[in-house]
This record gives C-alpha cells, structure tokens and sequence, in this order.
C-alpha cells in the first residue's frame, strides 16, 4: 500500500505538499508535534501521527511502512544554541531513518547547502545533507531559494514608517526567492514520480517564475499597504541588533547575519552544473496577498 509520511505538517511547506497528495487521492500520514492542529489535516483525510524531532523513536514509528518521507528540520529563531540544536535534531532524524528504513527520503534543504565556507544556516543544510548521504535509503535533496512569505515580517514596520530595511545589498542586485506553497507543490510531485534519477542524492532546486531585488520587494509591501514603501540598506554594523530586537536570539541572528554576508558576495543560488532547477508559478505579490493587513480595522483604531 502506498504511503506518504509528511513531517512539518502544519507549515507552510508540509502543508502545501499534503494537500497537492490529497488532491491526488494518495494517502497520507501527517507528521506534527502539537495534536491540537490535527483537524484541518484529519479534514483533508490524514492519517495523523504525533512526535517530536528530537525523539528518534517516535519518528521511526511514523515513517514505518512508509512508500517516501518528506523531511524538514526545524530550527528554532529563539534558541540560545539555534545551530547545536538543529545538528542536534539531524542527528535524531538520521537515527530514525535508520531504523524505519524507509525506500525513499525527500528533504526539504537550502540554497547554497553545496559550499563549504562558511554560511551561516546554510551550512547547517549542509551538514544535513551530509548526514543523510550516509542513510542507505534512496535521498532526494529539494534545495529552497528564500522563501517569500519571510518578507512578511517587515509589513509592521513598512507600515508604520514607510521603510523595509534591507540586509540584501546591493539592493539592485536581483536574487532567487520562491513560495513555500510553491516548494510544497514541487515536494509533491518529487514524490509522486518515484522516477529512478540514478545514484542517490537526487538534486533539485526550487525557485521562483523569476529573481526579485529588494528595490521590487519594498514596492509589492507597499502596493500590500497601499502606501509608498522605500527599501532601505541597513549598516551591517546594526544587523545583529536589529535582529535581536525582532525576538530572534543572538545564535540566530548570527546565523543570519553570515548568510547575508553570503548572500552579498552573490554566492547564495543554485549549484552550478548539478541538479535541476524547477521554477514555481506564484510571484511574489501573490504570495504576500494572505498577509494584507486588514485596512478597516487599522483605521478604527
């Protein structure tokens, strides 16, 4: 019987592929760590499971008699350690593949997991991808560009001052980002071809119909807001505080902090030559649209 285990299930990645298999009619197993967001999945006709990344056991009991495995590895923007605990949860998923032993694992990974200098959380995708390779299970490796929606959070503050701060520099400089729907979709149909791509890892890279500046960026917040939004370059001497204010912890502000660094020396894309690149259909104001703030609200306050 053919079996789809999801982990991540209520994100936006996780959920997006569950409803694209459902629509198909193939059975799903969804994977989440809170049973009180079960409904909506059981609505959809899921089979649920409950287990926490950190518990090898619990996840081997939910990939069991699995057909594939999607896999995302959370990691947490409060954590005092953010980059020991995600090696930590690696190190708890590749114990439970190990035991379950399912035939195939797509994880959902990161532009950029392919360098081996420094990149922040990049390179904790990385050492995923590393890990996995040694699993005898047949790995798919589904590499994101950034995701859109993460520009949601500067509405806030785009709205209140008419500026989006900008960690991408130079802001002219157009880079690839993509919709977490759209990374789902693309993990559904990964898994739905079971298509035999030769030695394993199977490479794919996952971005957008097109790359965006942050230039274009701050005008869709602003169309979003329906006021005159500018991008503004932050002083790299004030990322990490800024970031610490946003309720991120310092270990994560750092690991975001050398990511942008990457990301500025334009060496955050697609690895050259290996793999493939599929190209999603949702631009960039779309995937911001469930985001609008909800004007008459704001204005009776």
């Amino acid at each position: 019987m053919i079996m789809f285990v999801v982990f991540g299930a209520t994100g936006k990645v996780g959920k997006a592929t569950i409803t694209r298999l459902r629509a198909e009619g193939t059975p799903v197993r969804a994977v989440l760590r809170d049973p009180a967001k079960a409904a909506s999945l059981a609505a959809l006709g899921c089979e649920i499971a409950v287990a926490e990344v950190g518990d090898a056991d619990a996840m081997a009991v939910a990939m069991r008699d699995a057909t594939a495995v999607q896999l995302i590895c959370p990691i947490d923007p409060r954590a005092a350690d953010a980059g020991r605990q995600m090696l930590q949860s690696i190190e708890r998923m590749v114990e439970a593949i190990d035991a379950a032993r399912p035939p195939r694992i797509l994880a959902i990974s990161d532009y950029g997991a392919h360098l081996t200098i420094d990149t922040g959380i990049t390179s904790l995708f990385r050492a995923m991808e590393e890990r996995f390779r040694q699993c005898s299970t047949r790995m798919v490796f589904l590499r994101s560009a950034e995701h859109m929606e993460n520009w949601a959070r500067y509405l806030k503050i785009a709205g209140e001052t008419g500026i989006m701060p900008s960690m991408h520099l130079p802001m002219s400089r157009p880079f690839p980002i993509v919709s977490a729907a759209d990374i789902g979709d693309m993990a559904a149909d990964l898994l739905l071809a079971d298509e035999d791509h030769g030695p394993s890892p199977r490479i794919v890279h996952g971005e957008g119909p097109r790359e965006y500046t942050a230039l274009e960026i701050a005008a869709a917040l602003g169309r979003l807001l329906t006021r005159r939004v500018v991008a503004h370059d932050l002083p790299r001497a004030e990322w990490p505080a800024t970031l610490i204010r946003a309720g991120l912890s310092e270990s994560y502000a750092d690991l975001i902090v050398r990511l942008s660094d990457a990301h500025n020396k334009g060496l955050i894309g697609a690895e050259a030559g290996v793999g493939e690149i599929r190209r999603g259909r949702t631009g960039l104001s779309a995937a911001l649209e469930p985001f609008r703030p909800d004007v008459r609200q704001a204005v009776s306050r």
